[in-house]
């Protein structure tokens, strides 16, 4: 039975907005979610690549007349084959994505299940491929791309069962990738990056090398990035048995400090590793986050 305080996955006025954007992906990448999508592997299609000699086995429909006026030998047209962009949704599900300051709001886990959901239905809608990678210390689901409007039903199912628990490790997620993943890809990771593995955007930055593209979406919680506590408070770890009380005056000063400079490194990082940046706060509309996201793709394929 369905939560009935767990926000819906699919906000139909978050689609709605989206209906006129198409998302692309860079000219790096072998593809743009536009519907027609361009790969170097020869196949049926209207894209005119090349020419090549006639050889027998090849189709005589395919022979290029004009080149054999030209060139008194029969020449083959070779085709481009249209293919679907290949999109890998990597959702954080360790216990500090379970976090959530105001009861009535989402957690991490949900905000970044909703984000990574509405972005699955518009590649899908689109005759696109999206695949789901669930993380933990360890990868702990894994649902491959598919461009099928039936294969959108395990992924949500997936994202909406989703408990988070456990420790992090997103670099499960990205051995994963490499092992699973032979062509170029879009990777699209949702996660808070309260991860112990400081190299962690490195890792991500290893996909870049093998030609996918990475963009990381950088989910945190509104008192996480304001700590708006004032009184005595015990601070509970959600992913081991650490605790630490403090008073929340005290304190508040050094955790922006350490906080801002956290940021700012991430930011950093990413950009050296070219993966694309977006810090998505949980008390804010999810078009807030998909709108400039989608647009920056736009502009970046354009």
């Amino acid at each position: 039975m369905t939560d009935p305080r767990k926000p819906p996955l699919l906000d139909p006025a978050v689609l709605a907005r989206l209906g006129t954007l198409k998302l692309r992906v860079r000219a790096i990448t072998e593809g743009v979610l536009t519907g027609l999508h361009k790969s170097p592997h020869h196949g049926q299609s209207v894209e005119f690549a090349e020419h090549k000699e006639y050889a027998p086995g090849d189709e005589i429909r395919h022979i290029d007349w004009k080149a054999y006026g030209k060139f008194d030998k029969y020449y083959v047209k070779r085709f481009e084959q249209e293919t679907n962009l290949r999109a890998y949704l990597v959702v954080d599900s360790s216990g500090s994505m379970g976090y959530r300051s105001d009861p009535a709001g989402m957690t991490k886990l949900e905000y970044a299940s909703a984000l990574a959901a509405s972005l699955a239905y518009l590649l899908v809608r689109q005759q696109d491929a999206a695949g789901l990678v669930l993380v933990q210390g360890q990868v702990a689901g894994a649902i491959p791309p598919r461009a099928s409007a039936g294969h959108l039903v395990p992924v949500l199912d997936a994202l909406e069962s989703a408990k988070a628990e456990g420790t992090t490790r997103l670099g499960s997620a990205v051995d994963w990738i490499i092992e699973h993943a032979p062509r170029r890809s879009s990777v699209l990771v949702f996660s808070d990056l309260f991860d112990p593995d400081a190299q962690v955007l490195r890792q991500l930055a290893q996909l870049g090398r093998r030609k996918h593209e990475v963009t990381l979406f950088h989910v945190l919680d509104r008192a996480e990035l304001e700590f708006p506590f004032d009184d005595p408070t015990l601070f509970l770890s959600m992913e081991d048995a650490r605790q630490v009380e403090a008073h929340g005056r005290d304190v508040r000063k050094g955790y922006l400090d350490v906080l801002g400079r956290w940021l700012e490194e991430v930011k950093r990082t990413a950009a050296e590793a070219d993966v694309d940046y977006a810090l998505c706060r949980t008390d804010r509309p999810l078009e807030e986050v998909l709108l400039p996201f989608l647009a920056r793709r736009e502009r970046s394929a354009a």
